[in-house]
């Protein structure tokens, strides 16, 4: 069943069109602000984004830009902004399509269809990641050798693992693991990035996969030579 996530800061949109996706046979899950958005596609793993630009936190182009740091889910832009700048400026941070307010929920749904199906061919986003002798599995929340990660932990390592040789700024981390009101919060990601190196790199100290860029965020470097099954 595919997953919708639905971005809006009307109640009666996010009440229609939670309605008729379920009653096309979607999953559907809502958020009314752009950290909530970010936090709940980094949780749920929408197969689609429906979002309108205008929202209370964050405007919605920084949240395609969130979302764009980790992941290549669909994005549909549902806007009442009608000016050219905002469409090309919504679709250069990268969403998909662009659909402007009034809208027909038929014309929604087509859109919605015709987006799947250009992704549905797509290559799939890897589920087991080596990180040196190691194997984690993205889905089941693994390591091969039983170590244990917090919640907050499984995050950030996601979103390095998903995007591998990427650099991941340190504003799309804290946007998207704790949310906009946390953008000052660089010692987080350096705590955290610590506790990963020590559970992860056989060398903690010498990290040769969880990189950090000074200044700019932080990357995975796969092992040279190496394939992810």
């Amino acid at each position: 069943m595919t997953r919708v996530l639905v971005v809006d800061d009307e109640p009666q949109i996010l009440r229609a069109l939670r309605i008729n996706l379920l009653a096309r046979d979607y999953e559907v899950a809502v958020a009314a602000d752009g950290g909530s958005a970010l936090r709940q596609a980094a949780d749920w793993h929408p197969d689609l984004v429906i979002l309108d630009l205008g929202l209370p936190d964050l405007d919605g182009v920084d949240v395609i830009r969130g979302l764009r740091g980790w992941t290549a889910v669909p994005i549909i832009v549902l806007s009442g902004r009608t000016d050219s700048t905002d469409k090309v400026g919504a679709l250069d941070a990268g969403a998909d399509d662009y659909v402007t307010k009034p809208f027909g929920v038929d014309e929604l749904l087509a859109r919605v269809r015709a987006v799947t199906r250009r992704t549905a061919s797509q290559e799939a986003e890897p589920t087991l990641v080596r990180v040196g002798g190691l194997e984690v599995d993205l889905v089941g929340k693994t390591v091969s050798d039983g170590t244990r990660l917090t919640r907050t932990e499984w995050h950030l390592l996601e979103i390095l693992l998903r995007n591998p040789g990427k650099l991941i700024t340190q504003r799309q981390l804290l946007t998207t693991v704790w949310g906009e009101a946390y953008l000052k919060e660089t010692h987080y990601l350096r705590q955290y990035m610590v506790q990963l190196r020590r559970k992860l790199e056989p060398d903690p100290a010498n990290p040769v996969h969880l990189l950090t860029e000074p200044g700019m965020g932080y990357r995975f470097q796969p092992r040279p030579g190496s394939a992810n099954p």
